[in-house]
């Protein structure tokens, strides 16, 4: 799937990277990845920092990566190491919060802004 360059997603772009979420262990996998920083994990640190390991990894790390939600490093036909695509996790953030509040009056966003 591939992303416009300004980082704003269309509904069908959103729809299918949310889908990628979908799965408790899929986000529990990119959960790890961002809290592991830009460098990532090896894919064994990995696996034993989710709880998800084998082909049942392999398969996530896939659709996470179609989703361009992470990014992953190969040597030969080894996948070595694997960490979150932060732009857009980020664009897809902003895609939910950038009209946050819009539909409701001045007075109620600013008492959203303090809960």
């Amino acid at each position: 799937m591939k992303h416009p360059t300004d980082h704003t997603l269309s509904v069908e772009q959103a729809a299918s990277t949310f889908a990628a979420l979908g799965s408790e262990q899929r986000l529990g996998v990119l959960r790890t990845l961002v809290r592991a920083g830009p460098e990532g994990l090896s894919i064994g640190a990995l696996g034993e920092a989710s709880g998800v390991t084998g082909s049942t990894l392999t398969h996530h790390l896939r659709i996470l990566t179609q989703a361009e939600l992470i990014r992953q490093t190969r040597q030969g036909r080894s996948t070595i190491c694997a960490a979150a695509d932060y732009a857009h996790v980020e664009t897809l953030s902003r895609y939910l919060l950038t009209e946050c509040c819009a539909d409701t009056t001045s007075d109620s966003r600013d008492d959203h802004a303090h809960d």
